[in-house]
């Protein structure tokens, strides 16, 4: 049986979508904001602006100061922050109800008004503020940049996804101060943005606040690309091998699959969850229990919206163990799989975690309002809340083992390789490649 959340959607006149979810179960209003730009969006010589503007979204506005956003709704109980991501860039506050029309304000304030703030001094400070999350999250943690290797090695050279969010520096030290307000005139729309309420309100009350505090705001078309061709698997294994200072030796093996909010994508899902996401895990079991090869193996769905998603393992040896024997015996298990496909064990467990955590997710009004924002945004059903179980669970074992031997073949593969030593050169975006020889094809 479907939930049954309540769901009110309205469009104002400029174009904003507003949701609305009313839950008077506790008296707070999560307030949450996806905005249609992300790093799939951004131009070759220009990556890196959807980040840079997460940042500057918290730099003042016409009638805010620099700082003011976190300051002010902090101080009546809120908790905010932001994120960037592939498909989208949003922006969330959960606070009293009493204070929600507060926190629209300022949001209208800053999507409408931010570029009275962004100075030069303004972007100089923030570019720098980019450049240490850089260095601290990707350049000088262990392993930091391998995602970063990944996409490079999945995507081929000029795709959207090929680039990570962080973007390049080289690209933010060449923007002017024009380049920055164009970019943020041509994406911050309110037809390009889903304004998401969840909580102590009613549908009535949080369109007529949108109304308020959003309707005035200009829309103009957004240039939106068009969708990528989609990707097929890989027709050959692609690896890239690095030696860094790293504590132990790892392992990580991305495919592509299918796009998002699909059965296919949800069938390869479930079979990455079966082959290594679960306590019972194929993977699991042999390499880390039987075989004592790993000491963790663990799986990753992303899904995407434009016409591919990215799945990986991530496998970490135990002491003394060669990474080329772990990555035969994952091969083995993905040959298994596809050819056996999920054991009705295996699938009642990918159900039945699924299940608790979409459902524990629910639970929490921020993260409620978040998966509303984001179905609305890339997939035009703010409902979808209520249905995704159901869609989920109705993938059968056979799609599950189809979805395995299209996608998840070895030959498909593209491994990023960990071995701690010292580093040929230092990591930076010339040794990362950034382009079309960061990662090598054939089999080994």
């Amino acid at each position: 049986m479907p939930l049954a959340y309540d769901i009110a959607e309205h469009t104002l006149g400029n174009g904003l979508r507003v949701v609305v979810n009313e839950d008077h179960s506790v008296p707070v209003v999560a307030v949450n904001l996806w905005v249609g730009v992300g790093s799939r969006h951004e131009h070759a010589g220009r990556t890196g602006f959807a980040h840079l503007f997460e940042h500057l979204m918290f730099q003042g506005s016409a009638n805010v100061a620099s700082g003011e956003h976190f300051a002010v709704l902090m101080g009546h109980g809120a908790r905010l922050n932001a994120t960037t991501w592939f498909d989208r860039t949003n922006y969330f506050e959960t606070l009293p109800a009493g204070a929600y029309e507060l926190a629209l304000w300022m949001e209208a304030d800053r999507h409408a008004n931010l570029l009275a703030a962004v100075t030069q001094e303004n972007l100089d400070n923030q570019r720098d503020v980019v450049k240490e999350e850089k260095r601290q999250r990707y350049d000088n943690v262990p392993y930091g940049q391998a995602l970063t290797r990944m996409y490079e090695a999945v995507f081929p050279p000029g795709h959207p996804y090929r680039h990570p969010t962080i973007g390049s520096m080289a690209d933010l030290d060449a923007a002017t101060l024009d380049d920055v307000h164009e970019f943020f005139a041509t994406w911050y729309r309110p037809s390009n943005t889903v304004l998401t309420l969840t909580g102590d309100l009613t549908p009535r009350e949080g369109f007529a606040a949108a109304q308020k505090y959003f309707g005035h705001i200009a829309d103009a078309p957004v240039p939106q690309p068009p969708l990528s061709a989609p990707l097929e698997p890989l027709t050959e294994p692609v690896r890239v091998d690095v030696v860094d200072e790293v504590p132990v030796p790892r392992l990580y093996l991305g495919f592509r699959l299918p796009v998002d909010d699909t059965p296919d994508f949800f069938a390869a899902s479930a079979a990455m969850d079966a082959l290594a996401g679960l306590t019972i895990a194929r993977m699991e079991r042999r390499l880390v229990r039987e075989l004592e090869l790993c000491t963790d193996v663990s799986a990753a769905s992303m899904g995407l919206a434009d016409n591919v998603s990215l799945g990986f393992f991530v496998a970490e040896a135990a002491p003394g163990v060669e990474l080329d024997r772990i990555e035969d015996e994952l091969c083995t298990q993905l040959e298994e799989f596809a050819a056996q496909g999920p054991r009705t064990a295996e699938m009642e467990a990918v159900v039945a975690q699924n299940e608790r955590a979409w459902l524990s997710s629910l639970a929490a009004l921020d993260e409620r309002a978040d998966h509303i924002s984001r179905s609305t945004l890339l997939f035009d059903d703010p409902r979808a809340i209520n249905t995704l179980l159901d869609r989920t669970a109705a993938v059968s074992a056979d799609q599950v083992g189809e979805a395995a031997a299209r996608w998840l073949l070895p030959q498909s593969r593209a491994t990023v390789s960990y071995t701690p030593g010292a580093p040929a050169s230092d990591e930076s975006e010339a040794a990362l490649g950034m382009g079309a020889d960061a990662a090598t094809g054939g089999a080994r």
